[in-house]
Order: structure tokens, then C-alpha cells, then sequence
């Protein structure tokens, strides 16, 4: 069992909640992770550069003049690169289809992420997290009273709360996701992993991740 530190708003220490690893996969898997985030950045290009090939652009086909006896060059149709106004010789077109990974690999990849972070005591959780309004100030008071201070966060919260969405947006380096909604990437891409307490206990008892067979990934 895995063991990790539970904090108050203020920061002070409360105890600790254990995960069992094979919740969580049972070890890291840091090709998976790799091929996870590469998958995800991939995922968020925007892939519009195109530009017009000589299929593309408009013109006839027709011959411009037959091939002997004019004494010019030989020339095809109208809309050749050669010419002005013809389409590219070696046009851009839309990438290739983006990169498959299924929600299996999804899961196990964000589990994964979050084993690593927790044998790495990067992972810590809030108790009693309340924020009855809209104030940038509380949020940024306690993320600065958890270990670390304010060095870059992501809370995994386990229901939407729009207060205190409202309040981390201008704290910088703070992101707010449901738990179930986490990726490997967004795990590693902050410093720290900050759980409410009701979403460790979500992932704890496999809730937010249903079980999964290692399928041959590794």
C-alpha cells in the first residue's frame, strides 16, 4: 500500500490515505506514458496547412499547343507548376489520420502517471476543500500553504465546482480537472497533483478507473 499525506485548507497536516498500487496498474510503464503524451499532442494540431496542387487549381486540361512544329518548348496544360498560376509541384496536404490510442491504453497511461507521481511524493490531498465564492485569493493561499508552496498544480476535483474553477484561473500554473477526466499528460505537465478528498477516494476504490487487463502494453 501506498501512503499519502492529507492536508487541510491551511496546509496543516491531517493523516493519510493508502492506494493500493494494482489500482493503479500495479507499476509505471514509461513507454506507455511516452506514447500517451505523444498521442495527446498530437491530438491537438490544428492541421489546416494546405495548399493547391495542379489538380487543385482552375484551368483546362487541353493541350496549350501540339508538341512539334512551333518551334517553342513542349508544354502541357495551362495549370502546370512551370507556369504562373499552376498549382504546386509538391502541394501540402492534410496531415495523416491522427494518432489511435483507445481508452484501455488511455487509462492504464494516466494510472500509470499517477503511480509515478505518488512514489515520487508529488501527490498530496486537500480535506474540507470549500469555497463559498469567487475569490482568487483563498484558492491561491492554499495552494501556496500545501508542501511545495505555489511551484504548479493540477487539482483533481471529484464534482464540477464552478467557484472554485473561477478562482484558480489567474493563479498561474493551476489547472482544475475531474479526476475522471485526467490524462497522463495533464498529470506530468504540473509539478504537484493535488486531490480533493473525495476524488482520491473515487480512485482508491476504482470508481474513476474501471479495471483494466494489461494488454500486452508496456
Amino acid at each position: 500500500m501506498l501512503a499519502v499525506a492529507v492536508f487541510n485548507m491551511r496546509g496543516e497536516p491531517s493523516g493519510t490515505m493508502e492506494i493500493d498500487p494494482a489500482v493503479l496498474g500495479g507499476r509505471v510503464r514509461p513507454k506507455l506514458i511516452k506514447q500517451a503524451v505523444v498521442a495527446f499532442l498530437d491530438h491537438q494540431r490544428r492541421r489546416s496547412a494546405r495548399t493547391k496542387g495542379r489538380s487543385d487549381v482552375k484551368g483546362s486540361t487541353r493541350k496549350l499547343y501540339r508538341q512539334k512544329g512551333t518551334g517553342n518548348a513542349r508544354a502541357g496544360m495551362i495549370r502546370t507548376p512551370v507556369r504562373r498560376g499552376g498549382g504546386r509541384t509538391f502541394a501540402k496536404r492534410l496531415p495523416p489520420a491522427i494518432k489511435a490510442f483507445p481508452k484501455r491504453m488511455r487509462r492504464l497511461a494516466r494510472d500509470s502517471a499517477i503511480l509515478a507521481r505518488i512514489q515520487a511524493n508529488d501527490v498530496v490531498i486537500v480535506d474540507g476543500l470549500e469555497c463559498p465564492q469567487i475569490k482568487t485569493k483563498t484558492m491561491a493561499a492554499m495552494l501556496s500553504a500545501l508542501p511545495g508552496g505555489r511551484v504548479g498544480c493540477i487539482l483533481a476535483m471529484h464534482e464540477r465546482d464552478p467557484n472554485v474553477y473561477l478562482s484558480t484561473r489567474n493563479v498561474p500554473n493551476t489547472d482544475v480537472r475531474l479526476v475522471e477526466e485526467l490524462s497522463a499528460y495533464e498529470v506530468l505537465r504540473r509539478k504537484r497533483l493535488v486531490f480533493t478528498k473525495p476524488a482520491f477516494e473515487r480512485l482508491a476504490h476504482g470508481v474513476a478507473t474501471p479495471p483494466l487487463t494489461d494488454a500486452s502494453a508496456d
